[in-house]
């Protein structure tokens, strides 16, 4: 997406659960939770509204040092434009940070982007 998209799509409200990937894919029973989570939305025809992003880039942008700076690296995320979801998700596990960002911005066109390099064929 370019720089310029941000401005033609709606500003919207994320909200994120993040921690270091070893914590949450290793330590934690993540994928199960998300799992059962996303067989309840199905069966109540929801749609999808939360994602896990290995690597978020939205630490890298204006503001968001302090919490880098608070996260083991690599980092992992569950976003979300459901508060709901990322307060039921901070109530299941410890050692997490929780908060919320807008998005698109000029400085954070795509919120669900990720740092991780792609696979190499």
């Amino acid at each position: 997406m370019s720089l310029g998209g941000y401005q033609q799509q709606s500003m919207q409200t994320y909200h994120y659960l993040l921690a270091s990937q070893k914590f949450l894919l290793e330590e934690e029973p993540l994928e199960e939770v998300l799992r059962e989570r996303r067989r309840y939305y199905q069966e109540h025809e929801k749609v999808l509204d939360f994602w896990l992003v290995k690597q978020p880039a939205f630490l890298e942008s204006p503001g968001f040092g302090d919490v880098k700076q608070r996260c083991p690296q690599p980092a992992v995320a569950v976003i979300s434009t459901d508060k709901t979801l990322i307060t039921w998700l901070k109530l299941r596990l410890e050692y997490v940070i929780t908060g919320d960002f807008k998005a698109p911005t000029e400085t954070l066109p795509d919120p669900l982007a990720s740092l991780e390099a792609a696979p190499q064929s």
